[in-house]
């Protein structure tokens, strides 16, 4: 699972899921991609079962790149845990995903190729994805 090598801070404050994207709203790497409509909280599982239904489609041919990578960690007490005693230890990590982003990108293949590959991949995220091509 991707998550950072190390951090500045351990824990950090929840990220807003507020507004439209900014960054990574182009295609730079290959010419299919799929981009998001909505906002949500990605996690490192999801993009990798994303990953893991696209390449295996593909039968591994072509190139897939990721542009999203959870850097955001998100930190969970214990069940049956009283209140006070601090802030949960870090549970896993998020990529904080508006919409108009880039998060996958492929190139090598057909498009009807990718076009099916990304649709699979979009069942795997929970926002809604459109596919794009350059």
């Amino acid at each position: 699972m991707l998550m950072p090598k190390k951090t500045k801070f351990r824990k950090s404050h929840k990220p807003s899921r507020g507004g439209k994207a900014t960054r990574l709203v182009k295609i730079s790497f290959g010419n299919f991609a799929l981009k998001s409509i909505g906002a949500h909280w990605v996690s490192s599982r999801q993009i990798e079962a994303a990953r893991r239904v696209m390449s295996r489609f593909t039968k591994r041919g072509g190139k897939i790149w990721i542009r999203i990578f959870p850097d955001v960690p998100i930190t969970k007490k214990g069940g049956e845990m009283p209140m006070g005693k601090g802030k949960g230890g870090v549970d896993h990590y998020i990529a904080n995903v508006k919409p108009g982003m880039i998060m996958f990108e492929m190139d090598g293949v057909t498009p009807e190729v990718a076009k099916e590959a990304m649709n699979l991949a979009a069942y795997k995220l929970p926002l809604k994805c459109k596919f794009v091509a350059k």
